[in-house]
């Protein structure tokens, strides 16, 4: 579990209670059965409408991998880890790696190191690893734009949400008290709908954009580590193209990592 998105999400949620409790509302007007009937179900028909069923049922499991905290590997730690199979099999040949291989829990490092010792060709190991680079990057792109659908759309059935129930406030209108709390009841919805639409969904796109990035990044290390292996590159040399591959924070965490070494 992703500890830093439950606090950003726990926070949003305290920062709107607090701020009608300041207004001195009751929360009791948030239990508002028609305002969650058409913000989410709402957004649910539109993304409904908006992706076709292949694509609509693999969203359960995006959610999972944003939420999920596995897969933000150290590309530091990848660097040292290809670095030390470079110098392997430098020493003792390719087949050396077929022990490494097996206790390996990166599928992508491990298909990629498994082609290098069956000894296929330098270019269709590129071509097989580069279609899973992007077929990733796809299903991320979906998530991506699930979540941005669903962030455009809950504010507007916010909108909706007020017009419906200030159309049922307008049959209250002999009565003050009645109509005052048929009004309030009526922004619920808005409430809900600009909360979810633009302190949910869209972070939501962002962040498993910024987590796709993050993994390409890790494959294309892999990529090019796995290429320098086969092709019998020196393990120095092999470091010194991966480091360049890296930000200037994780650079100088690998460079101290390796002198603590």
């Amino acid at each position: 579990m992703d500890i830093f998105l439950v606090i950003g999400l726990i926070g949003g949620l305290i920062i709107v209670v607090a701020a009608m409790l300041e207004k001195g509302a009751s929360l009791q007007v948030l239990m508002s059965a028609e305002a969650i009937l058409v913000i989410i179900g709402g957004t649910v028909i539109a993304l409904l409408n908006s992706f076709p069923k292949g694509e609509f049922t693999k969203l359960p499991k995006i959610f999972g991998v944003l939420f999920s905290a596995k897969g933000q590997e150290d590309p530091a730690e990848i660097i040292a880890q290809l670095v030390e199979m470079s110098q392997t099999t430098r020493r003792d040949g390719l087949l050396s790696l077929e022990s490494t291989i097996q206790g390996l829990e990166n599928k992508f490092m491990k298909k990629g190191l498994e082609m290098v010792v069956d000894g296929l060709e330098p270019d269709l190991i590129k071509e097989v690893l580069e279609i899973e680079i992007e077929s990733m990057e796809d299903r991320h792109r979906l998530g991506a734009t699930a979540f941005t659908t669903a962030g455009g759309t809950a504010p507007t059935l916010g909108v909706l949400g007020a017009v419906i129930g200030l159309i049922g406030a307008l049959g209250n209108l002999n009565d003050i008290e009645k109509l005052g709390e048929s009004i309030k009841s009526a922004f619920v919805a808005t409430v809900y709908g600009i909360f979810t639409g633009y302190l949910i969904w869209h972070p939501f796109a962002n962040r498993l954009k910024r987590k796709s990035q993050e993994e390409i990044k890790n494959m294309n290390i892999m990529l090019e580590g796995i290429l320098a292996i086969q092709a019998g590159n020196n393990p120095k040399s092999i470091e010194r193209k991966l480091v360049g591959m890296l930000e200037p924070k994780q650079r100088i965490r690998f460079e101290e990592n390796n002198n603590d070494n």
